[in-house]
């Protein structure tokens, strides 16, 4: 059974960590291929295969400029990682409360500890 597509969706898309290293250079503006690759030093050939696969998704805009293609991000596209990732705001809120109350304690046994001397 052939091996069903990595790249369907935005999920699978950045599950590549060199897509998410252009994802965070995007970030900081618009880019031509060739910036890409030699920000991160690939060869322009996969720069441009993994740009591919993120503009599929909707994660990068491609325009013209010229004979250039600039490439910039769509953060808009990252919004149901966001929504997944949110999920999960009430664990993490609940154990840091948990090692703040923790941390208290250890603070609390400390000065108890200072004034025993």
């Amino acid at each position: 059974m052939p091996r069903s597509a990595t790249t369907a969706d935005v999920f699978n898309a950045v599950a590549e960590p060199r897509r998410r290293e252009i994802l965070g250079l995007l970030a900081r503006g618009e880019r031509s291929v060739n910036d890409v690759a030699g920000s991160l030093r690939v060869n322009q050939p996969q720069a441009s295969k993994h740009l591919k696969v993120l503009k599929e998704v909707g994660l990068v805009r491609m325009r013209g400029s010229g004979q250039q293609r600039l490439y910039s991000l769509n953060a808009a596209a990252l919004k149901p990682i966001h929504d997944w990732v949110m999920t999960f705001a009430q664990f993490w809120g609940e154990c840091y409360d948990r090692l703040d109350e923790y941390l208290q304690e250890l603070q609390e046994q400390e000065k108890r500890h200072a004034q025993q001397k």
